[in-house]
């Protein structure tokens, strides 16, 4: 097989910005492998972020009128990155950015027009990868574990924090993943308020006092109650979460601390539940692994057994960029590329729709 010059395009529910990883990907011996060779994220400004953050809110015409600019400006990202480089790609491989996700009525959505992007680039461009999974009767999500599985296979568990957590790992010869809840959403959600885009390693969470009353609430959360396969979104968020928040005023620092407990907590009760080796590795990736109290309170909540790999910050920061590059090589290998016991669909599937510039 070929060496793939792919350029991964990511933007996830925490809108921290468009990561952008160019990647070299092969196949050896069955085994897949892959190295980051050039990688950046563009920060949205604040007019950009706003818009993705109330597209869930927007009339049909808006949205697709959003989808079409925002496909434009992914293209002119991407060709700017691709000029101040030198690169030679064989295509883009684009997630999008993700608006509504409502799998129990079939409906997924991520704007950025594959057709705008590849115009706006003057590269072949492979995206949508969610929509085939979810017209099978899949969650549509997540998708990051099929890059678990062949790149990262040697951890037992993968645990992705960005907005949202979710893991995977292998059970009875399968791979099985879902997300577990919450994660930086609310966090971000909360800092932002006070003009902050983020706490910064969980500084001010690490001063904060634990909030039972909060706690209770979010554990009781019917969420963490429901089977996987599961997934969920900045819909559940707003509507679940967020009236959670508000109703337990409290210092930042509180909230946040709180919160970060939560979090850790939902992620043990799901590892014990899934544990079956004496000693096992989970491997963190997501802005969740760039918090350090986070990081500390989440070895405080897990067995001893179990140990904590932090990668490289270019791994932790460009990992799901990087999956979404190779998932756009499955599918033009017409290999499998996202997982029926993943998602719940009727079938394995090669997904992704292939763009051509014009």
């Amino acid at each position: 097989m070929k060496v793939y010059d792919v350029l991964g395009l990511m933007s996830g529910t925490s809108l921290d910005g468009l990561d952008m990883a160019y990647c070299q990907i092969w196949k050896k011996l069955d085994r897949w492998d892959f190295k980051i060779l050039e990688a950046t994220t563009i920060t949205y400004d604040e007019s950009l972020k706003q818009q993705l953050k109330d597209s869930i809110y927007l009339e049909a015409h808006e949205l697709l009128s959003l989808n079409n600019t925002y496909g434009s400006w992914l293209g002119e990202k991407a060709k700017s990155f691709i000029l101040e480089n030198n690169l030679d790609i064989d295509f883009i491989s684009s997630h999008g950015h993700t608006t509504h996700h409502k799998p129990e009525i079939g409906l997924t959505y991520q704007i950025g027009s594959g057709q705008h992007l590849a115009n706006a680039s003057g590269e072949k461009v492979i995206c949508d990868f969610r929509t085939n999974d979810v017209a099978l009767g899949g969650e549509g999500a997540p998708l990051v574990p099929i890059g678990d599985q062949l790149l990262f296979g040697a951890y037992n568990f993968c645990l992705n924090l960005g907005g949202i957590a979710n893991m995977s790992f292998e059970k009875e010869n399968k791979r099985i993943a879902y997300d577990i809840g919450l994660a930086n959403m609310p966090l971000n959600y909360l800092t932002q308020k006070v003009g902050l885009p983020f706490d910064e390693g969980g500084k001010m969470a690490k001063k904060g006092k634990l909030n039972n009353a909060l706690l209770k609430d979010l554990n009781e959360l019917q969420f963490y109650k429901e089977p996987y396969p599961k997934s969920t979104g900045y819909e559940w968020f707003t509507e679940k979460v967020c009236p959670i928040l508000e109703r337990h005023k409290d210092t930042l620092e509180n909230q946040l601390h709180t919160i970060i407990k939560h979090i850790c907590q939902q992620i043990a009760i799901q590892l014990e539940a899934n544990l079956t080796d004496e000693k096992a590795s989970l491997w963190v990736t997501g802005g969740g692994a760039m918090n350090t109290h986070m990081m500390d309170m989440l070895r405080e909540e897990l067995q001893e057994n179990i140990e904590l790999v932090i990668p490289a910050k270019q791994l932790i920061a460009f990992k799901e960029a990087v999956v979404f590059a190779l998932m756009g090589v499955l599918r033009a290998e017409q290999e499998i590329n996202i997982l029926k016991s993943v998602t719940g669909a009727k079938k394995n599937s090669s997904s992704g729709v292939v763009y051509l510039p014009t």
